[in-house]
Formats: structure tokens, C-alpha cells, sequence
């Protein structure tokens, strides 16, 4: 068997990736930053930090506490806005030949559809945009909880950018907290090409460390690393009896193996987070070593692997 015979390319809906790896949104900036140590032609897509109506600050300092086994990071969604980001960020993907999708993250149904209205116009006027993942971790402010915790509000969320998108065929993903099985079936009801299993668990450290005068002396935010692949594992698996739409995994991802464990769970694509923090050519290494286990085991097609755990 020759390299040819091996493939790796997966579908999302409608939309074709090279291979099922990519990063997940928040840990490779806008990518332009890692493009110097990674080759944005080699990975799946494209998948920049989320992105605000309005550009946003983030939490003061400190952001990030290392926990065991991952890390906690309060970061508050830093980011410089849609329109900047439309105007800045979107023309450098336009040298790649790699799907751009685009995170977006609001307080109100209303901020999620302004900023859909604004990507959606941006496709069609030639800018790489491929799909939406809507971060629905955020805070619902006029209903006090998040919309993954709210099937109804995830239902009209993911309805509603839908319809905005119907004439451009954006990919509609839906990002969810773990155990959100209720809500991921919303989205999918409400016509979702994909969900995306897990985002970061609510979590809590105190610094043991002497801190600078002013700064406070905990952290709340959201736990990632290796420490909760086997919590993106469950998640992932449980969803993939409940829902038919592809489903990305998400969750501690560090190595070739654990992107298998993924597919065999029922992913049809991987997202690696934390790692990147570790190793920017970790995403490469992960792709690398499934053309070697598709070797090894003599798999032509990496969609034999997936769902395929006896």
C-alpha cells in the first residue's frame, strides 16, 4: 500500500476536512501567531480564539493556575471584536487551503445573531469564513444560566443561525459544557451540523504562591488538560447514541492515541486545546501518527475508526 490509499479526509455536513484535527478555539490564538511553527495547509481547520461583538479585555490578572494534569484559565474571552477581526484576521486565512471555522460567543440570543449576520456577509463577500461554532458556555444574561444548561434557548440559538445562514450553507457548530445531553439534542432538532464535546469544567484553585499586591488570590475559570479526557470521552460517547449530526471531541487530547480513542468513541473530528500550549506541533504529530496506525492496522479509511468501540 502507498500513502494514496490512506485516507483521512472526513466530512462535516457539507464541509470536507482534509483530516479530523484542528484546534480547539482559545488555545492557538487567531492562528496567524502559530503560523510561523505550523503549517495551517496541514491540519483540518482553522478554528480562532472566540470572538465578541465588541473587542473585550478579558479578566484581570492572573488568568492561569496549573492545576494536576491541566490547567484553569480565566482569560475572559479576550478578543478584538467582529469588526476587526473581519477586517485584521480573515484576509491572512485566504492563503490556505483550509476551512476557517469561526467561534463566536454572546450574552443574548440578539448578540448571536448580529454576530452570524456579520461573518455571513463576510462569506459572501469573499472572505473565508466556513462555518460558525457558537460557544454556548457563555452566561444567557436575560435568562441567568448558560445556554447549554437551556434546550429551549439553545433550540431558538441555533434556529436562528440556521435561517441567517441558509443562502451562504455556513456550518452550524454548537460548543457545549459536558452533561448537556438535553441541550445538544436541542441543537441538533433545530437543524446544527455538528456539536462540539466538551468545553472546560467550571473550577476553582488558590495560589500558593506570593501574589503581587493588588492581584487576587484565587481563580475561577475553566479546567482543561489531560484531567478531563476521560469526562470529553463519556460525554462524546453518550451524545453519539442520542444524536446523528457529526460530532467534534474535545477534551485532554495530547497524543495520537487519545485522538483514536475519540474516534472510536464516535467523533468525527478532534479538537486539541491545551496541548498546543505545550507543543504547537502537537496537531502535526497527532496527524502523522494516524497515517501510522492506519498503516499498522491496515485501515484504508480513517471512518472506519469512528464509533467502532465493541
Amino acid at each position: 500500500m502507498n500513502n494514496l490509499e490512506y485516507n483521512l479526509e472526513v466530512n462535516i455536513a457539507a464541509l470536507k476536512l482534509k483530516n479530523p484535527v484542528m484546534p480547539a478555539s482559545g488555545t492557538f490564538g487567531y492562528g496567524e501567531e502559530c503560523s510561523n511553527f505550523v503549517d495551517l495547509n496541514k491540519i483540518g481547520a482553522i478554528v480562532p480564539k472566540s470572538i465578541t461583538l465588541k473587542e473585550r479585555e478579558g479578566n484581570p490578572q492572573p488568568r492561569i493556575y496549573e492545576a494536576i494534569g491541566g490547567i484553569i484559565n480565566s482569560i475572559g474571552l479576550e478578543n478584538i471584536g467582529v469588526d476587526r477581526f473581519i477586517s485584521e484576521k480573515l484576509p491572512f486565512y485566504n492563503q490556505f487551503a483550509t476551512p476557517v471555522i469561526v467561534s463566536i460567543a454572546g450574552e443574548t440570543l440578539e448578540e448571536y445573531i448580529r454576530l452570524t449576520e456579520r461573518l455571513n456577509e463576510a462569506n459572501k463577500e469573499g472572505l473565508p469564513v466556513h462555518g460558525i461554532e457558537a460557544n454556548l458556555s457563555c452566561p444567557n444574561v436575560k435568562k441567568g444560566k448558560r445556554f447549554s444548561e437551556d434546550p429551549k434557548g439553545t433550540y431558538e440559538l441555533i434556529k436562528a443561525l440556521k435561517s441567517i445562514t441558509k443562502t451562504t450553507d455556513l456550518s452550524i457548530w454548537a460548543k457545549f459544557s459536558p452533561y448537556s445531553f438535553d441541550s445538544v439534542k436541542a441543537a441538533c432538532d433545530a437543524g446544527a451540523d455538528a456539536v462540539v464535546l466538551i468545553n472546560t469544567l467550571p473550577a476553582f484553585g488558590i495560589y500558593k504562591r506570593k501574589i503581587k499586591p493588588g492581584e487576587r488570590e484565587y481563580i475561577i475559570g475553566g479546567l482543561s488538560g489531560p484531567c478531563i479526557k476521560p469526562i470529553g470521552l463519556y460525554n462524546v460517547r453518550e451524545a453519539s447514541e442520542i444524536v446523528d449530526v457529526p460530532i467534534i471531541g474535545v477534551g485532554g487530547i495530547t497524543n495520537t492515541d487519545d485522538a483514536i480513542e475519540y474516534l472510536r468513541c464516535g467523533a468525527s473530528a478532534i479538537q486539541v486545546g491545551t496541548a498546543n500550549f505545550i507543543n504547537f506541533g502537537v496537531m502535526l504529530s497527532i496527524i502523522k501518527g494516524l497515517k501510522n496506525y492506519m498503516k499498522e492496522h491496515k485501515i484504508k479509511d480513517i471512518n472506519d475508526l469512528i464509533g467502532k468501540l465493541v
